[in-house]
């Protein structure tokens, strides 16, 4: 009875892993209005300070189904080509959660008058807990290893970007999870998960992201951009998107993402401060039998240009 728990626990990990293409970390539609969440070298590009919360509700419909909550902060230093930033996050799946949080140093110098490149490193902690108060093995039966207790367990964590970038173009490429760290044991015995398979590790995640700015007229914009997920070993999923921005004021769009969901996005900027946006994931796999799509809102504040 005693594996039962750990079990429990690797069903929650394996389900999770399959339905969203291993991706162990969190992923958000909108992450062509945050690529810092995916790139640390993004921090200090920009001429302000920005931060931008997301809330992402997946596949709603399904009990404890994932919930992902982030803040992220980044900016230029006043005299320096550098950038410095920070997040926190929480994802959530079931019994089973994880508590992120980190800090990002920059450096970014410039190719040519229009190209600059920056390189960005992240280093953080991440606290993963289990529940024991949310499963349910079944009536009458009694376990010594569920005591009712939620239990936590710490890992180390780091990711390192690359990022170049011009007034119409970016393209970037960085690696979460480098320390590939193993989940400490949450109750002492949970080594007979398969490790391998990245169940109870974390596994290096490679992130491909690029974009083009096309000026239509004097009114509109037309942003293309492809982002490319790899998770090591072999698992590769991709996404294309194309939102057009009306008076750099209101945009709307639509993404792809493989093998998972199409995507509706819109949003709102006002007076290039404040900045809301909504997006809508059309489940394509099969839990679109049991699923009523994803929502994901995101809101996002500009401070002053630092000059």
């Amino acid at each position: 009875m005693k594996t039962i728990k750990y079990l429990i626990f690797g069903l929650f990990c394996l389900l999770f892993v399959e339905s969203a293409k291993a991706q162990q970390a969190p992923f958000y539609t909108q992450w062509m209005f945050n690529e810092y969440l995916i790139n640390p070298a993004v921090a200090g590009t920009l001429n302000s300070f920005n931060i931008r919360a997301n809330s992402r509700i997946q596949w709603m419909g399904i009990t404890d189904a994932p919930r992902t909550m982030s803040v992220a902060g980044y900016g230029p230093l006043k005299k320096l080509p550098m950038g410095y930033g920070g997040y926190i996050y929480n994802d959530i799946t079931g019994p089973d959660s994880r508590l992120a949080l980190g800090g990002t140093y920059a450096y970014n110098i410039a190719i040519n008058d229009a190209i600059r490149i920056s390189g960005g490193l992240n280093i953080g902690m991440t606290q993963f807990k289990l529940d024991n108060t949310k499963i349910d093995i079944g009536e009458g039966i009694n376990d010594p290893a569920f005591t009712g207790n939620v239990e936590s367990s710490y890992a180390l964590d780091g990711a390192v970007g690359i990022y170049l970038y011009s007034t119409y173009y970016y393209a970037g490429i960085s690696a979460h999870q480098l320390f590939g760290n193993k989940l400490n044991n949450l109750h002492g015995e949970i080594e007979d998960v398969d490790s391998d398979k990245g169940i109870n590790r974390l596994k290096q995640h490679f992130y491909l992201a690029g974009g083009y700015n096309l000026i239509l007229n004097r009114d509109f914009l037309l942003s293309p951009s492809l982002l490319i997920k790899y998770m090591s070993p072999g698992q590769i999923q991709g996404e294309i998107n194309l939102k057009t921005t009306y008076k750099r004021m209101l945009w709307g769009g639509l993404s792809y993402r493989t093998s998972d969901a199409i995507s509706i996005i819109g949003g709102y900027n006002y007076e290039n401060k404040f900045l809301i946006g909504i997006a809508y994931d059309i489940t394509l796999s099969e839990l679109r039998k049991y699923s009523n799509g994803t929502i994901e809102v995101m809101i996002g504040y500009k401070f002053n240009e630092i000059r």
